[in-house]
């Protein structure tokens, strides 16, 4: 909610309003149902009968905030109205110092012997269980430096192509070969590479290549020329635009509270969509146009807009501060924001300094 709509929302309120709208979102956040005016009036401090109370409610749904499922039903936060409480009410408390050490403690044993992807599907599982909600983490292409190169021959035109990063990340791809390579050509490729690429990222490493081939085009037969090129191609060029990794763990949070199934096929929906480059483009862009934590509620972005869902999302990033993935939490509107968006944020905080 921008700052102009949300102060002339808060201005309309009186402290009777919005001791009202809060209790009506305290309850569906903690139960997810409608709350009606007899409730209300048993809950609030002051005595106000439910005549009263019913008042209130009709300059609330008046103003967009809340809404009536059904006749003669309570009445529930609109999307509205999440955004205006989160925005105008929410309290976000620190984290303990016992989850701060869960956090820190698991993401860093998983960190400590195993690849990025353990680390960050473990992060994944832990935001999952903390929340109830999906733990979901959001791997960017890295741009690490590179450690090391090399090339297997599988057959006598397919090889496999091993590039290992600074990190200990190890990708595998199979590469054509030029008809008529020699082991020992795949051997002089490996070292051509190997003496030119170490610490550099892979852009870097392809400006370089590229420079010293020019350079250096007789120490190099044909074939060798050609297989260095592929090396490095195989990981840039066409395969550069490739999605990044998404990683998602407790979908089946999701269906706990899920009876209806128009509700499991938009949920289905929310998946399909992230699973797409165009989401995982999406959801990286959402996390580093803001400093830190992010919420979304419901139709706030097309990507959840036709779920329902609410995501909170945070970037981390590398040792120069480029944000190179997301980390967050999805689940149903109604998720309990003040605890989940600390969780996310220190999260975050500990793989950044990780990545360092």
């Amino acid at each position: 909610m921008t700052k102009p709509l949300l102060d002339q929302t808060l201005e309309a309120l009186d402290s009777r309003s919005r001791d009202i709208f809060r209790l009506i979102v305290d309850s569906y956040l903690r139960d997810g149902d409608p709350v009606g005016s007899r409730n209300l009036s048993r809950m609030l401090p002051s005595s106000l009968s439910p005549a009263t109370v019913r008042n209130v409610m009709s300059d609330l749904e008046h103003l967009g905030l809340i809404y009536s499922p059904h006749i003669s039903a309570g009445r529930l936060p609109t999307q509205k109205g999440l955004r205006f409480f989160v925005d105008a009410f929410m309290e976000i408390g620190d984290l303990s110092e016992d989850d701060r050490r869960v956090i820190e403690a698991q993401v860093k044993a998983s960190g400590s012997d195993a690849s990025l992807e353990h680390m960050l599907t473990e992060a994944s599982q832990m935001l999952s269980g903390m929340s109830r909600g999906a733990g979901l983490v959001l791997a960017a292409k890295s741009e690490t430096g590179l450690k090391h190169i090399e090339f297997i021959q599988l057959e006598p035109q397919k090889a496999l192509a091993v590039l290992v990063s600074q990190t200990g990340d190890v990708e595998n791809r199979i590469i054509e070969l030029p008809a008529g390579v020699t082991a020992a050509q795949l051997h002089e490729a490996s070292n051509f590479l190997n003496a030119h690429i170490r610490g550099r990222t892979l852009g870097e490493a392809r400006a370089e290549i590229a420079r010293l081939m020019e350079e250096t085009r007789a120490a190099l037969d044909t074939l060798s020329q050609d297989l260095v090129e592929k090396g490095l191609a195989v990981w840039a060029g066409a395969d550069a635009g490739a999605p990044a990794r998404l990683i998602v763990r407790g979908r089946a949070n999701l269906l706990e509270n899920l009876t209806a199934e128009a509700d499991i096929e938009l949920l289905k929906h929310l998946f399909d969509d992230l699973e797409t480059k165009e989401g995982l483009v999406q959801l990286l862009n959402l996390a580093e146009e803001g400093s830190g934590v992010r919420i979304f509620i419901g139709s706030e972005n097309k990507l959840f807009s036709l779920s329902g869902s609410s995501l909170i999302v945070a970037p981390y990033r590398d040792q120069e501060s480029r944000v190179i993935g997301a980390l967050g939490v999805i689940g149903p509107t109604r998720l309990n924001y003040a605890r989940i968006v600390p969780m996310v944020d220190y999260t975050a905080q500990v793989i950044s300094r990780l990545m360092q």
